[in-house]
């Protein structure tokens, strides 16, 4: 059985966002190996007072943030296998344990490519399920969410959409809780609108997250009609002033008689 997710504040597509909801769908993210606890705590404070879903890093900050977080309501998220996935399944196994016991309440884990490029269902099930086990023996309640690079996927091939169906297959019969698009460093690319609209198609039951290139407000709000769930960004907090200019202009305008103008998140 898949863990019990964070409740999120829920719409459907085409829906107009307020800035408390929409910040509950961002993961704000710090990955760049080179960061600096300073950084680090940059982006606590700002997922704190904008009340972020998540702050994911990479697995050597997770005790900073888990117990920078603690009762805030924003979790502590952080990659496993990060960015290649290119590790045997029994050192991302270990890594995610680390990682459950160090604090982290959510996991986002590199799939392991070439398993998902031939389609090789069984495969990636076995992979990701002695990663499943391993977290869950930490923490049964640790959310898992499994980056398989769409863009790569479904690149120079017509069968694209059968990729990600099996993708979400093979994420969803392991156990897990999300399937995410990118890690935002392959140079195929990171989320796209078609994509994700597929995870939402096959999802089946699993949670879509988008990531990779969502920089604004627009590309925010076409990932989140195309059906994710959750965003993967290091843009949060300029996308949550571009929001509230908007909102502030809107009220404005709706004070002046004007017509508000529509379609922000």
């Amino acid at each position: 059985m898949n863990a019990p997710l964070p409740t999120p504040t829920s719409a459907p597509p085409n829906t107009e966002f307020n800035a408390a909801q929409l910040a509950r769908k961002i993961d704000h993210t710090l990955l760049k190996p080179e960061a600096t606890l300073e950084e680090i705590d940059r982006i606590i404070a700002q997922a704190k007072t904008h009340q972020f879903a998540s702050v994911c890093v990479q697995p050597v900050h997770t005790k900073h943030i888990a117990q920078a977080l603690q009762g805030t309501g924003v979790l502590p998220c952080v990659v496993i296998g990060f960015p290649q996935g290119a590790n045997k399944s029994i050192i991302k196994a270990i890594e995610a344990t680390a990682a459950v016991k160090d604090g982290a309440r959510e996991i986002d884990v590199v799939a392991f490519l070439p398993f998902l490029l031939r389609r090789d269902v069984q495969a990636t099930k076995t992979e990701l399920l002695e990663i499943v086990r391993a977290a869950r023996a930490a923490d049964s309640s640790i959310v898992i969410k499994v980056i398989v690079e769409s863009a790569l996927l479904v690149a120079n091939r017509t069968d694209g959409e059968g990729v990600i169906e099996d993708a979400c297959r093979a994420v969803r019969e392991s156990g897990c809780d999300f399937i995410k698009t990118s890690t935002g460093y392959h140079p195929a690319g990171g989320a796209s609108t078609q994509v994700v609209g597929w995870m939402k198609q096959y999802a089946g039951g699993l949670r879509v997250k988008a990531s990779g290139g969502i920089r604004d407000l627009a590309a925010a709000r076409a990932m989140l009609d195309a059906g994710a769930d959750r965003l993967g960004l290091s843009a949060g907090v300029s996308i949550m002033s571009e929001l509230v200019g908007n909102e502030v202009a809107g009220n404005a305008m709706a004070a002046s008689g004007a017509e508000k103008p529509t379609g922000s998140y």
